[in-house]
C-alpha cells in the first residue's frame, strides 16, 4: 500500500474543518514532530512504538492537499 508520511504539525496544516480537529490530534497521541502517514484512501495512520495506528481519515480532494503541502508523492 502507498503511503505519504508527514509531521503532525504538517498534518495539523492539512486537515480541513470537516475532517480531524486539532483536539482530536491531541487526543489521538499527535504532536508537532509526531511521524503520521496518509494512505491513497485518506486513513490517517500514526506511528507508534511498535506499529501503526489508524486515528482518522481525511476526505474530499485530500490528494492534491496533502502533496501540495509535503512536496512528496506516494511511495
Amino acid at each position: 500500500m502507498a503511503f505519504i508520511e508527514m509531521t503532525g504539525a504538517t498534518l495539523d496544516r492539512i486537515i480541513s474543518e470537516d475532517e480531524l480537529h486539532h483536539d482530536n490530534l491531541d487526543e489521538a497521541g499527535v504532536r508537532e514532530t509526531t511521524i503520521v502517514r496518509v494512505n491513497r484512501q485518506g486513513d490517517i495512520e500514526v506511528r507508534r512504538r511498535e506499529g501503526w495506528d489508524v486515528i482518522g481519515g481525511l476526505i474530499g480532494d485530500f490528494e492534491d492537499r496533502v502533496k501540495i503541502e509535503t512536496g512528496l508523492d506516494w511511495a
